[in-house]
Order: structure tokens, then C-alpha cells, then sequence
């Protein structure tokens, strides 16, 4: 596990993720899988894509998760 990458959910995350830190958890986790911080220039156009696939793919996880007992806690 990247210990770079903090869990973005609620109750964890007080508010919902913003799009700024689901990026910067995709980055790390793309950075951690390739094992590159900064891509080479003939690398750069893949490792950008994966970031942006698996940024989209998180922000599809975070809105499809259901967090039982989230929202009352809020509301106490």
C-alpha cells in the first residue's frame, strides 16, 4: 500500500473528496505501480492517461460508494 494515498471517504474525510485530491491519489498510485515520480518524455503521454483513467475511476467509486451510518453521524 502507497502510504502516500489517504482514504478519501466519509467518515474518514469529513467532506466529500475534492477532485484535487482524488487526482493526487491517482498520481501517487500511478507513481507507486510504474515506480517512475516523473515519467520520462517517451513515457509522459501514458503515465498522464493512467493518471486521468484512474482519476475518473476513484471519483466513480467514491460516488457509487454507500457509507452506512454517515450521514446520521453528520447530522449528530
Amino acid at each position: 500500500m502507497c502510504r502516500s494515498i489517504k482514504t478519501l471517504r466519509p467518515p474518514v474525510l469529513a467532506e466529500e473528496a475534492t477532485e484535487e485530491e482524488i487526482r493526487a491519489a491517482a498520481l501517487q498510485y500511478v507513481r507507486k505501480v510504474s515506480g517512475f515520480r516523473a515519467p520520462a518524455a517517451h513515457n509522459q503521454e501514458v503515465f498522464e492517461r493512467a493518471v486521468d483513467v484512474i482519476t475518473r475511476a476513484t471519483a466513480e467509486l467514491l460516488d457509487g460508494l454507500e457509507v452506512r451510518g454517515a450521514a446520521a453521524r453528520r447530522a449528530g
